[in-house]
């Protein structure tokens, strides 16, 4: 053992700029606390300002201008915004799967040409049979096919289609 004074000569070779080693050799980042006080601040900052956009922050909303019904923008999402991007994706989503129902009647359907003007080349098919087939693709039958009918894609009567009960309603494909 040395002395004090050749203690205090001793100098580790160390590159304090190569990143540090766990006991295990695998690098550990140098994280300073200088580092971490910026990002959090700036975090805050970002935070902060996307709460006065926010219409249920408590935070006073100085900057926000409220839309009021009958403006262009009002009930739709920020533009740019994360809920804009899931509302085009679910948008887009939806429209798959009614294509996808429509395909589906055609495919089973039993065309109803009977030469009626009104009734031209219709495709038809009874619930209960295209529950039967589509519950393999999906388990949203009915309300995909409310959308289709909201779409103007299918016709069916009643306002709800429930299986074993509506079975023989029929479902007229429309395009």
């Amino acid at each position: 053992m040395g002395t004090n004074s050749q203690r205090s000569n001793f100098k580790p070779e160390v590159d304090l700029n190569a990143p540090a080693r766990s006991d295990d050799g695998r690098a550990t980042p140098n994280v300073s606390v200088k580092g971490l006080k910026e990002n959090w601040q700036k975090w805050s900052s970002e935070h902060q300002e996307s709460q006065k956009l926010n219409p249920f922050s408590h935070d006073t909303r100085q900057n926000v201008v409220a839309l009021h019904r009958g403006q262009d923008d009002y009930g739709s999402p920020q533009q740019g915004s994360l809920t804009e991007k899931r509302g085009k994706e679910a948008h887009t989503h939806i429209s798959r799967e009614v294509q996808k129902l429509c395909e589906v009647i055609r495919d089973i359907g039993q065309h109803d040409g009977d030469g009626r003007e009104d009734h031209r080349n219709r495709i038809t098919v009874e619930f209960g049979k295209l529950f039967e087939h589509y519950v393999a693709i999906s388990n949203t039958l009915v309300g995909i096919l409310l959308r289709a009918r909201k779409q103007g894609l299918v016709d069916f009567e009643g306002e709800m289609l429930w299986q074993g009960k509506d079975d023989h309603v029929v479902i007229t494909l429309l395009e």
